[in-house]
């Protein structure tokens, strides 16, 4: 388990699934079809090209996220072969980006060549706190997690679930692109934190005794 501590002075960014350079993902050019042989409109993304859907993402993260800024990444970095990895963080202006590892980022997994040294840190699953506020972070969505009893807060990726649908029934938050109308990354403090502590201390799952109302419950 990787813990992060942050001081609530600095600006933290916070997205996942930029898929750079995924040609199916972009409509214009996409193979993907329905079974009735449409596109899949709500799972491709407005582009005509590849080349604008990169250069869409590299601007929307650099027009908000500054060099000595932290962004944390929830994963699913890049497509198009290895080359894109190191592609995508060389136009970055940000200097300290965290990864957390999805399922199509196998050569950073992998370590190939050594590309884990592009990021600030690179690791499956993250504790993170800024002050009196506290997340659990990962690729994929959690129903359950540490310390959601306590008011503790869970951000994923992987669903690219639309900006009505991104929340669960508690704390938990899809922080993707897709999910968001500006598709650039959240800012966690301003952004995110003051929507989910609007909302419940629940579980996704039903009779999850971490969310009762009983004393001496741990985790």
């Amino acid at each position: 388990m990787s813990v992060l501590k942050l001081d609530v002075g600095t600006k933290i960014w916070i997205t996942s699934d930029t898929h750079f350079g995924h040609k199916n993902i972009c409509r214009g050019v996409t193979d993907w079809r329905l079974p009735n042989g449409s596109i899949p409109v709500e799972q491709t993304r407005d582009f005509s090209s590849v080349e604008k859907m990169n250069a869409s993402i590299v601007n929307n993260i650099n027009e908000v996220v500054g060099q000595e800024d932290i962004l944390i990444h929830l994963g699913d970095w890049s497509f198009g072969g290895f080359e894109n990895i190191k592609i995508f963080r060389d136009q970055i202006v940000c200097r300290n980006i965290h990864l957390i590892l999805g399922n199509h980022d196998t050569h950073i997994e992998r370590n190939r060549d050594g590309i884990r040294g592009i990021f600030k840190s690179v690791t499956d699953y993250l504790e993170l706190t800024v002050e009196s506020d506290k997340f659990v972070l990962m690729h994929y969505p959690l129903s359950s997690w540490n310390g959601l009893n306590k008011g503790v807060m869970h951000l994923h990726g992987h669903v690219h679930l639309p900006n009505e649908k991104k929340f669960g029934k508690g704390r938990r938050m899809d922080v993707g692109m897709d999910g968001f109308e500006d598709f650039r990354p959240y800012n966690l403090i301003r952004e995110v934190v003051p929507i989910l502590k609007k909302r419940d201390k629940l579980s996704d799952m039903d009779f999850d005794h971490h969310t009762d109302e009983m004393t001496g419950v741990v985790g």
